[in-house]
């Protein structure tokens, strides 16, 4: 999963947070291996994703790499000296996180996506690349089978036949491949992701914070429902929305002709003294 050794150390945290303007941007920080995640930097993704579930003022959560690299997957060169189930937990950890996180997740994709570090990018809910990133399912290569999810999402993307394509060849595709394949949302200039990745986060931050989550969890559990399932998990969905003061700020803000505030509060008057 990770590519070529390099002994070289980088400085500073493995992780790098940034909360602004209700986007948290977290970098993985180790440009020296291509951002191969560690289990220290495994340890830092986990406490960052929980830290998110109950903070109310980040909206929207980009991933990126630091120096040009998105990630070269798990770093094999670093031997942990712990049962490699436990550190399998970790993994497990951080892709549930990730996956049921309430708020929208956009993955910027610069340079590598390689095995786990691709289903990192897979398991966020945009992917922004550049015409230059390359993706790969590298396990087999490695004598290892698919991690983080990458099981659960790929075949769910890109269908059966093409997800064993991927995983058994460990081919290496470019983003124009991966994004005819549904595996990549926007392929835009590398001189123009920083501000395009940007500029959607800030989008999806502006939205209905409660009505986003709710979407977004109908999305990942109706591939797994009956239509009559999903309808059910739509109407208690919709009976919270209207519970919140994002629904009439929506259509204030349409009869007002300006652009809607959303807040995300809970609007139904209380009961009683």
């Amino acid at each position: 999963m990770a590519h070529e050794k390099n002994t070289s150390v980088a400085p500073g945290p493995v992780l790098l947070s940034d909360d602004r303007d209700g986007v948290r941007t977290l970098t993985l920080n180790r440009p020296h291996r291509k951002n191969a995640i560690n289990p220290e930097l495994w340890a830092a993704l986990r406490d960052s994703l929980v830290s998110l579930e109950t903070n109310r003022d980040v909206r929207a959560l980009v991933i990126e790499g630091a120096g040009g690299s998105f990630c070269s997957g798990a770093d094999l060169s670093e031997i942990a000296d712990i049962h490699p189930m436990h550190k399998l937990r970790v993994l497990t950890d951080v892709a549930l996180l990730l996956h049921e996180l309430p708020i929208p997740t956009v993955a910027k994709v610069s340079g590598v996506a390689v095995g786990a570090g691709w289903n990192l990018a897979l398991g966020c809910d945009l992917v922004v690349a550049t015409p230059e990133s390359t993706f790969s399912q590298i396990f087999s290569k490695r004598g290892l089978s698919l991690d983080l999810g990458g099981s659960w999402l790929l075949p769910k993307l890109v269908g059966l036949q093409q997800a064993k394509r991927l995983v058994l060849l460990a081919e290496t595709i470019g983003a124009e491949e991966a994004e005819a394949l549904g595996l990549v949302t926007w392929v835009v200039p590398k001189s123009e992701i920083d501000g395009y990745a940007r500029d959607l986060a800030q989008r999806l931050a502006s939205g209905p914070p409660i009505a986003l989550a709710q979407s977004k969890s109908l999305l990942n559990e109706g591939a797994d429902r009956t239509m009559r399932d999903a309808l059910a998990n739509e109407a208690r969905a919709q009976a919270m929305n209207f519970g919140t003061s994002d629904a009439p700020e929506a259509y204030a803000a349409f009869a007002e002709k300006r652009e809607p505030r959303f807040a995300g509060r809970w609007a139904v008057p209380r009961i009683g003294s």
